[in-house]
């Protein structure tokens, strides 16, 4: 009786090959949340699809595809691990990069660049390293009520050519560092 060589070119090497690739159907697929292969909602709020956002260049999807929260907390966190790699000096966004090369913005409100971070405190800096669920940003719902912001915050992939990924569907509440918003896969 032969033996299955992974080199061999005879009939009995294709069989072989072929159960083997028949056994590769059977195998459990990654489970996206042991990989760290999902975006946590970044803050406490009702998710919405960008579409919804009222804002062109955010519901246009012109920066990247992702989704936004109307936020019912004053703290933004990390959605994922990885490195801080943007902080705009007014406070109102921040870049991500994962280890993977993922790379994502959050934008807070709309048309909060003109507020040359008032009501923003930073918590963390450029070039830090952080965890899923640390706090990033505060900022002060007061002072954004008084000017009469809307606290709408996007989470947007940089780069989604390189990753296929399905977002929640909008509509639902999402509790921060609890709930997945975007499942991301190569």
């Amino acid at each position: 009786m032969r033996q299955f060589r992974p080199d061999c070119q005879g009939q009995g090497g294709a069989q072989a090959k072929g159960r083997m690739r028949m056994f590769q159907f059977f195998k459990k697929k990654p489970d996206l949340e042991k990989t760290g292969l999902e975006l946590t909602a970044m803050t406490d709020g009702r998710c919405i699809p960008l579409e919804e956002v009222n804002d062109p260049v955010f519901s246009g999807k012109a920066l990247g595809d992702g989704i936004a929260i109307v936020p019912e907390d004053c703290v933004i966190a990390a959605p994922c691990d990885g490195t801080v790699s943007m902080l705009a000096e007014t406070l109102h966004a921040f870049g991500m990069t994962r280890d993977d090369g993922l790379e994502l913005m959050v934008h807070i409100g709309i048309d909060t660049v003109a507020l040359k971070g008032e009501g923003f405190e930073a918590l963390v800096s450029q070039g830090d390293q952080v965890k899923k669920g640390e706090p990033l940003i505060r900022f002060d719902a007061a002072v954004m009520e008084k000017k009469g912001i809307d606290m709408t915050t996007m989470l947007i992939l940089l780069n989604p050519g390189q990753y296929q990924f399905k977002t929640l569907a909008g509509g639902q509440q999402v509790k921060k560092n609890v709930d997945t918003v975007i499942e991301c896969s190569r």
